[in-house]
């Protein structure tokens, strides 16, 4: 693998990653700047806060969109760069240059991200995702422990040359939630379609 090949794949993923269609939307909807709504994230969650929830599901599937992107993208350069370009976009969603490095919290590009590795990993994530979701009613919950079974998934479905990269960012998931955690453990985090 050439080291210019690298450069290349990571410039554009993060680029790529680094879109924050969250904000974009809402702002072209009149919602107005969605970092002075809610959490002040950029995520589909925070949009939904605005309670318009077709910009909530539009933004969580170009954020998907855009990791599983970054991923097929990379596949087409020589070498094995498909999880390097997976892991420089969810960087790119997290600490976006435009945004002077504050950005979303990486769930729905690290999906997209599983998902374009691999199906199997993508399918374990959703189904994480939308059972944590679906008990607790708490979205950062749900986020996290997708994010901490995309690894696992890679080592039972085949795919342990993906784990590395996974679990790095399931740990990078983990501490950007490090303040919905302590609310979790205060039993004050707020449940999906709460104004908070």
């Amino acid at each position: 693998m050439a080291a210019n090949e690298m450069i290349v794949t990571l410039v554009a993923a993060y680029l790529l990653g680094s879109i924050p269609f969250g904000l974009i939307l809402t702002r072209l909807s009149g919602a107005g700047d969605l970092r002075a709504i809610g959490s002040g994230n950029i995520g589909a969650t925070n949009v939904l806060r605005t309670g318009r929830k077709g910009l909530a599901a539009a933004t969580l599937l170009l954020d998907l969109g855009k990791g599983c992107a970054a991923v097929w993208l990379a596949r087409y350069l020589p070498g094995s760069l498909a999880a390097l370009g997976g892991f420089a976009a969810v960087i790119g969603h997290c600490f976006p240059v435009w945004l002077k490095f504050r950005g979303g919290k990486g769930v729905a590009t690290l999906m997209g991200v599983s998902l374009g590795l691999a199906w199997p990993i993508g399918l374990a994530y959703a189904l994480v995702w939308l059972g944590m979701l679906g008990l607790t009613k708490t979205s950062s919950l749900g986020g996290m422990s997708a994010a901490v079974a995309a690894p696992i998934a890679a080592q039972l479905t085949g795919h342990g040359d993906y784990a590395l990269t996974l679990a790095v960012l399931a740990a990078l998931v983990l501490w950007l939630h490090r303040a919905n955690i302590a609310r979790l453990r205060a039993g004050t985090e707020p449940r999906v379609g709460s104004k908070h």
